[in-house]
């Protein structure tokens, strides 16, 4: 007999059952015994008893932002944990891994009361609490994600932990404040969700994407929320007839089968919705039936009584038990119409791969030591030994970066294709025989010099299609890769290697080179050399961007990874940090003196402006409302830090108050700006009709006429109007005239205008 459990509610990810919003913390803990009993039933639970005990004492103090004692979100982390049945010791370190952070008890203390390996765990999810994910401190952010996987390599159960500490924190988000929100969700659905997606746990990657858009979209939430549950009340009848239907076919067949029906989860819709420009009404895979069987054989059994009594949608058959993606997980999907005309999904899988999809290699892992386990787990990890090798090989923090987004964001999407010898091979999509040659090893990849695809000869740019089987072909006598193989590849595995392969060829020509630019750059700009390049400097400069020695920055300065530009100017921002010399309260006083009584000198500025009163004095540009040449300007003496230049409509200068006022210097731009060195920083706000391409227009504009852009900045009201704040560099008001003229020829555009403050 099937056994047919039908899903009569809409399950909304992201909100705690009402039982256990206000659950006591001896509630909790009860819950959190009666779920480990369950599935480790002779486990001797004395150590999870003095690990709460000992938790709840440390943190007794102590309140979170809902009010609640502390202790509920450690109890809240465990039983995450318990539902993904891990062992003793990941329960104990939830719950305590805020202890060792938030109070005064030492490592000594806890290794003392529940020895080095909980020690370790808790130790290895407090390094992961304050990790920085501001997209503008890449360096930051590099090496936060470094400590972050060399942690997971030391124990995997520490991301476990973390994942778990990240979603509870997720569903009570509503307690922060909305910049708070936005924030968190924002790394979450960055980092996290992509993490346990690559590590197969479904149960945890589904609602944390679920509660990241529903802060980060919060109007768009709330409308697919309420446009999934109306869909779902006037399909009820149908999804539960069409359950009875497929129960009966399989039932008849002699399969033992659960069957029940599934809503897609919310950000899975709003992804399709939004990438293939669709609306709800057009996404008809929202609910699906999913089918589980004893075995391998049923499932094929099942597949093949489905695709007898419904009309299959060509191209829409998948078979990941066959190929498994690469998290391993494993399951038959396959789209097809229901006899009223209504396409449906099912998915049938075994439930063993059911257990695999849901908790990814929680489901299996046997924890032993460091990343020992079966044949079967260490291949779970293998992404994880990929990211540890990228680290190795790889000194320049934004690379490093760009690498693990790419693959974090590729992973979603592979094409299956198979070596001559028949050994599937799984690739991002639109992957080309480059990225084919270089999963076999990186050797096949430097000495590739065409390919083969179903016995054809293809170009090396030929677009992968599932099922394609690829002949590599290689000589001895290749030059090695070519730099337009990076613009060719998808999979960051073969741009790793082929920069690696860049890097060490080049190495010594790629330093000298790097250092002849540097050269040419501060000759040009009249920059002396020698003051700036000396070892504190180099220090600090080397060690902003993530290198562990100088040459190799300059071998990336010199293979075009970094700017010479860049490195000068931070150089020389080091050394006039050395060498600025304040102007005093006395000098202040005794400027202003002569102001009043009109005695003051003009003499012009190494900035390209003119001061009165004022000898070559340091002047600095307000970042308040940006002055560029062509703009009327006045100077104002600070206290330490010389004169600070602001536009004559600046509305902090308009609103000086009058005690203030005689510290106003008169300032004029210097007639001859063509000898200034640099460009002058400056900042535009645009208001527009949102629209698809809109910052890719901008972008174009600025490209076009070779403006720096420094940030780029977009929100959207409620209305659709699109606020777009752009920072860029340039040379004088004409110029900046003449870019905000060619904005506004973009379609879209309703006004434009400059920061005053």
């Amino acid at each position: 007999m099937s056994d047919v459990n039908i899903n009569k509610q809409l399950e909304i990810h992201g909100i705690i059952p009402s039982e256990q919003e206000h659950a006591t913390p001896e509630e909790l803990y009860a819950r959190l015994i009666d779920k480990i009993k369950q599935y480790h039933p002779s486990s001797e639970l004395e150590m999870i008893d003095k690990a709460y005990k000992f938790a709840k004492e440390a943190h007794k103090d102590q309140k979170r932002k809902s009010g609640e004692p502390y202790i509920i979100h450690p109890l809240h982390t465990a039983l995450i944990l318990a539902d993904l049945e891990l062992d003793k010791e990941s329960i104990m370190a939830a719950l305590l891994h805020d202890v060792m952070e938030d109070t005064s008890v030492t490592r000594e203390d806890m290794i003392e009361a529940f020895g080095e390996e909980v020690t370790d765990l808790v130790d290895g999810v407090t390094k992961l609490t304050k990790l920085d994910y501001d997209v503008d401190k890449v360096e930051k952010q590099a090496e936060n994600l470094r400590k972050m996987f060399l942690a997971m390599a030391k124990d995997i159960r520490v991301i476990l932990i973390k994942l778990a500490d990240r979603l509870h924190n997720m569903r009570t988000l509503m307690y922060r404040s909305p910049e708070g929100q936005k924030e968190t969700s924002r790394e979450t659905i960055d980092i996290y969700s992509p993490i346990a997606d690559r590590l197969g746990i479904s149960k945890i990657k589904i609602e944390l994407d679920d509660l990241s858009l529903r802060y980060l979209e919060p109007e768009k939430y709330d409308e697919l929320v309420e446009g999934v549950h109306q869909r779902l009340e006037h399909r009820e009848d149908f999804m539960n007839e069409l359950i009875e239907v497929v129960a009966g076919y399989v039932e008849k067949a002699g399969i033992k089968a659960t069957i029940d029906g599934r809503v897609k989860h919310y950000f899975s819709i709003y992804k399709k919705m939004v990438n293939q420009h669709k609306t709800l009404d057009q996404i008809y895979d929202i609910f699906a039936v999913r089918i589980i069987v004893d075995s391998v054989m049923e499932c094929y059994g099942a597949l093949g009584i489905i695709h007898e009594k419904f009309t299959p949608v060509p191209g829409r058959f998948k078979d990941y038990i066959a190929m498994p993606k690469e998290n391993m997980y494993q399951s038959l999907h396959t789209s097809l119409i229901a006899p009223n005309g209504q396409p449906f999904e099912i998915q049938i899988r075994t439930a063993e791969m059911h257990r695999t999809a849901e908790y990814g290699i929680a489901a299996h892992w046997k924890y032993k030591e460091n990343l020992t386990g079966d044949d079967n787990e260490e291949q779970k990890i293998s992404w994880l030994r990929q990211i540890l090798e990228w680290q190795r090989d790889m000194t320049d923090n934004q690379e490093f970066l760009d690498l693990l987004k790419d693959d974090l964001n590729m992973f979603s999407g592979n094409v299956y294709c198979f070596t001559p010898d028949g050994d599937l091979k799984n690739l991002p999509n639109g992957s080309t025989p480059v990225d084919f040659a270089y999963s076999i090893h990186s050797a096949v990849g430097n000495k590739m010099i065409g390919a083969k695809v179903n016995g054809e000869m293809v170009n090396i740019d030929y677009e992968i299609k599932n099922g394609d089987r690829i002949e590599i072909l290689t000589s001895n006598n290749s030059s090695g890769p070519s730099r337009d193989w990076l613009k060719i590849v998808k999979s960051t595995q073969a741009k790793n290697k082929i920069n690696q392969w860049f890097r060490s060829q080049n190495k010594e020509v790629n330093i000298e080179r790097g250092n002849d630019l540097i050269k040419a750059y501060c000759k040009t700009k009249s920059i002396n050399l020698e003051e700036i390049m000396k070892p504190k400097y180099m220090d600090i400069v080397r060690t902003k961007y993530g290198f562990k020695e100088w040459d190799a920055l300059l071998a990336t300065v010199g293979h075009g990874g970094l700017k010479e530009g860049q490195i000068v100017n931070r150089l020389l921002d080091q050394y006039k940090k050395d060498h600025d010399e304040p102007i005093t309260d006395q000098q202040v006083i005794d400027i202003i003196d002569k102001n009043a009584q009109g005695q003051g000198l003009i003499s012009s500025s190494k900035s390209g402006v003119i001061v009165e009163g004022m000898d070559d004095v340091a002047v600095r540009f307000s970042k308040c409302c940006t002055p560029v040449p062509g703009d009327e300007i006045v100077g104002f003496v600070t206290r330490g830090r010389g004169v600070s230049l602001h536009r004559t409509d600046c509305v902090n200068m308009i609103n000086l108050p009058e005690m203030e006022r005689n510290r106003l210097i008169e300032a004029s731009w210097a007639e001859d700006q063509s000898s200034h060195e640099g460009k002058y920083n400056t900042e535009i706000v645009i208001y527009a009709h949102n629209r698809v391409g809109i910052l890719s227009d901008l972008s174009k504009i600025f490209t076009e006429n070779d403006i720096d852009v420094l940030s780029i900045n977009s929100r959207t009201s409620k209305n659709e109007i699109a606020t777009i704040t752009m920072a860029f560099q340039i040379n004088s008001t004409d110029e900046l005239n003449d870019i905000i003229a060619k904005i506004r020829q973009i379609d879209s555009i309703i006004d434009i205008e400059r920061t005053a403050s």
